[in-house]
């Protein structure tokens, strides 16, 4: 084998079908033996990848395992683990610290190793290379270490896998040359970062500078509701400037396994090394995760004017993923959205033509008919615009429409964020 991806998810999954679009013979390892058997069956399980892609990448040599020996058959070794917050707040490194022992248990002399998984800087070096040599070889030596962050975007249409420039930073000069090696035989740009470190820590800085500058927005919506401003209409007028400003937009709040996790790891790492607070991202978070808890301030301001208190009223929730037009429910601030509600003593009931069986919030009911629901509900909250929603018709049967995305005129009966 050309190379074993471990973790066939959403970034797994893309990598291993360029990497076979491009010729090399991959193995994919995973641990979910539901996940082995559907992909070797030719049944897709993430939002990017169709059947007919698993059935094209079986047919170029692609198969899935559960089995760890087999590792030992590539010639690299690429974890695409998940890296959650743990229940303190942390990094929980528990999937990657697995990931490395399987590969550790079946490391050969010349395989290069690659970590993709968002991570804090320093865990390249300081928590995979232990593992990895505690075997008596030597990164740098006798196997090569490298990072390499996932930049995957699910649901981007415009940039996947091969066309998204690949960051790599290699243990030493030489690791970094076999990393780009292999990436660039199936991706179009490579862009070397000095080490590992620097690697970790540009995937932080890209999530980071996303997460503070939603924030800014979310805030300035608040304050701009206050004044009787539009701040839609203020972004817009503001994005008109062809250099110095990037348009950012308000939300229910925010979702998906990058910008509410990765920058976390960044201030967690600070506190924990340096002895103080990264102020920026504990402040974006402090505001981001408020912003469910405000749509529901908004939504009962609404129905108060409208004579109706939220207790009891019903609240039809649109789009429950975390981002539009896909299943991914990550993180979703429709969650905690949805509680909220609940706990208000709302009846809430929500539609997603993704979702059919919303786990995160069993007490919230499945409507068939997006427009017919709205008509019934005392109140109507987008929360993701997802392409097959008509919000021309949706706004019309509602009796009260609250738009937390910004993409309807206001008027009478439908107001925005």
């Amino acid at each position: 084998m050309d190379a074993v991806i471990l973790g066939l998810g959403y970034v797994g999954l893309p990598l291993a079908q360029e990497a076979t679009r491009a010729g090399k013979k991959v193995l994919g390892f995973d641990i979910n033996s539901g996940v082995v058997e559907d992909l070797n069956a030719g049944r897709s399980h993430v939002d990017d990848l169709t059947d007919a892609d698993i059935a094209e990448m079986i047919a170029g040599g692609f198969e899935a395992t559960t089995d760890e020996s087999r590792i030992a058959e590539a010639k690299v070794a690429v974890i695409c683990v998940p890296t959650p917050l743990s229940e303190e707040g942390g990094p929980d490194l528990r999937a990657v610290e697995s990931a490395v022992d399987a590969v550790a248990r079946n490391l050969r002399p010349g395989m290069l190793v690659i970590l993709e998984s968002t991570t804090y800087p320093g865990t390249t070096d300081e928590v995979v290379r232990p593992r990895l040599e505690a075997g008596g070889l030597v990164a740098g030596t006798d196997f090569c270490l490298a990072f390499s962050p996932e930049r995957i975007d699910p649901g981007n249409e415009q940039f996947g896998a091969k066309n998204t420039p690949k960051v790599v930073g290699g243990h030493t000069p030489e690791c970094g040359d076999a990393a780009a090696e292999f990436y660039g035989a199936f991706v179009d740009s490579v862009v070397r970062a000095r080490g590992t470190r620097e690697a970790e820590t540009a995937k932080l800085l890209e999530n980071t500078y996303r997460h503070i500058n939603i924030a800014l927005v979310n805030e300035m919506s608040r304050f701009c509701h206050e004044l009787g401003i539009d701040l839609w209409d203020v972004i817009e007028a503001a994005s008109s400037k062809p250099f110095g400003f990037q348009a950012f937009y308000p939300g229910p709040g925010v979702g998906g396994h990058c910008i509410p996790i990765d920058p976390n790891y960044l201030s967690h790492n600070v506190r924990a090394r340096l002895g103080y607070p990264f102020r920026f991202v504990e402040l974006a978070q402090e505001i981001n995760t408020g912003m469910p808890a405000y749509v529901v301030s908004r939504a009962q301001d609404l129905l108060n004017t409208a004579g109706k208190p939220l207790k009891g009223s019903t609240v039809l929730l649109l789009g429950v993923t975390y981002k539009p037009n896909i299943a991914d429910q990550r993180e979703s601030p429709a969650v905690p959205l949805a509680k909220n509600l609940l706990a208000k003593g709302a009846v809430v009931t929500y539609h997603d033509p993704h979702v059919s069986d919303w786990r995160a919030v069993p007490d919230a009911v499945r409507v068939q008919d997006a427009a017919a629901a709205a008509g019934a509900a005392d109140l109507t909250v987008l929360v993701q615009n997802h392409r097959e929603y008509d919000l021309e018709a949706l706004t019309g049967a509602a009796q009260l429409f609250f738009d937390t995305r910004g993409k309807t005129q206001p008027g009478e009966r439908v107001h925005r964020l």
